[in-house]
């Protein structure tokens, strides 16, 4: 029997309670608080959020399973024809107390238009306050092997992807050290089943937990300065700025009437855009920021 909707809807909402026990088990202070809701035009969801952690100031693990109609620009955007469309899929933006813990964003999700039009699509990328390389290149190998448990050739292709989409023009910079992404993944497209591209995702899905829990324990004791924290805030605003500008989930959500709190969820809950920015010569704040300028630059 041919896998459904309803059966992959079940695996991602069980992913979202696996990684909501995780990280409050590693904050060992705060707690998610739950708000369901339902989507006027169709479906709804599970919003999780925790604020005020021992770790975490703010953070949210989003599942929704919406439905309804396209409109009219998001099937122009999309180049398909058809209306009625299903998307479900879990969303995780993490925005810790310490700058030396870094930011993480995870999403995994499903769209359909009918039982022959369907993909997956997602991707997971850190955003460090500070980049630490060899933290940096852990991270990598984390997700080269959750990619590698159902094929070599994801890794490079889809970290390369990573690289151009996580990456905010207009300041000529990469969001953070980028990770790995994907869409329109399907079996023209790849050549797999259905079944087993839900499985990838679920790979990345599951390598979540660990790589940031690990992160977490690596770095939430280390000291922090007033610099340390100014600095930080800058960070969170080019955070602001791509997922404003440029991120695509926000946009499909924007347009297909999502549920805005939900949608914002991404944000920090504070930062700050100075006018005029004096970083230390040849302190941490600028090396990462020439790191970012031209280590992690949109591959050709």
């Amino acid at each position: 029997m041919a896998l459904t909707k309803d059966e992959i809807t079940a695996a991602l909402q069980a992913l979202q309670d696996r990684i909501c026990s995780a990280l409050e088990t590693a904050d060992n202070k705060g707690k998610f608080i739950e708000d369901k809701w339902e989507r006027p035009g169709g479906g709804g969801g599970r919003s999780r959020v925790i604020e005020s952690g021992a770790i975490l100031e703010k953070g949210g693990v989003n599942f929704s399973a919406v439905h309804g109609e396209l409109p009219a620009n998001v099937q122009t955007a999309l180049g398909v024809n058809e209306k009625d469309f299903f998307a479900t899929g879990v969303s995780i933006v993490m925005h810790p107390e310490n700058p030396h813990v870094p930011i993480i964003h995870m999403n995994v999700r499903y769209f359909e238009l009918n039982e022959n039009v369907w993909w997956y699509g997602g991707g997971i990328d850190l955003t460090p306050h500070y980049v630490v390389t060899e933290q940096a290149d852990w991270f990598h190998h984390q997700l080269k092997e959750a990619c590698d448990k159902t094929d070599n050739s994801y890794y490079p292709k889809f970290a390369a992807w990573a690289d151009k989409y996580f990456y905010i023009p207009h300041r000529e910079e990469s969001r953070g050290i980028s990770g790995i992404f994907f869409d329109r993944l399907n079996t023209e497209s790849t050549g797999k089943t259905k079944e087993e591209l839900l499985q990838f995702l679920l790979d990345v899905g599951n390598s979540f937990a660990p790589i940031y829990t690990h992160l977490m324990e690596l770095n939430h004791k280390k000291q922090v300065s007033e610099l340390n924290k100014a600095w930080q805030m800058h960070r969170r605003s080019r955070y602001v700025e791509f997922n404003l500008v440029h991120d695509k989930g926000t946009k499909f959500g924007l347009d297909t009437h999502g549920r805005i709190d939900s949608i914002l969820m991404s944000l920090p809950p504070s930062t700050g855009w100075i006018y005029t920015q004096n970083w230390p010569e040849g302190g941490e704040e600028l090396k990462t920021q020439e790191y970012l300028r031209t280590v992690h630059v949109p591959r050709s």
